[in-house]
C-alpha cells in the first residue's frame, strides 16, 4: 500500500490509496463515518468516471468547527479498524 496525498487543506483531504480495492476502502469509510468531527467519507475507484485515475481516491471532508484535522481524523480511523481486527483475532482464537 502507497499513499499520496492528492489534496490537503484545513478541512478536506483527498489522497490515493495504491494497491487496495473496495474491501479496504469499505471498511476505512466506514470507520471514518463514525469519527468524530468527520461530516463525509468517500472513496472512488472508477478510472473510467475519473479522468483515468488508476487507483482509489479516499476523501475526507471534516465538520468546519469541529476543529478536526482530515489527517488525524484519518489516523483516528486506522487505529479503529486496527483495533476492530484486534478484537476479532482475540475472539477468534478464543473460539477454536
Amino acid at each position: 500500500m502507497e499513499l499520496r496525498v492528492i489534496e490537503r487543506t484545513d478541512t478536506e483531504l483527498r489522497i490515493e490509496v495504491a494497491g487496495e480495492d473496495h474491501t479496504f476502502m469499505n471498511v476505512i469509510k466506514g470507520a471514518l463515518l463514525q469519527t468524530d468531527g468527520v461530516a463525509a467519507a468517500t472513496y472512488d475507484v472508477n478510472p473510467e468516471q475519473s479522468g483515468g485515475q488508476t487507483e482509489p481516491v479516499l476523501s475526507i471532508q471534516t465538520e468546519p468547527d469541529a476543529d478536526v484535522d482530515p489527517l488525524d481524523a484519518l489516523g483516528d480511523a486506522s487505529r479503529q479498524v486496527q483495533t476492530t481486527v484486534d478484537d476479532f483475532t482475540s475472539a477468534f482464537t478464543a473460539a477454536v
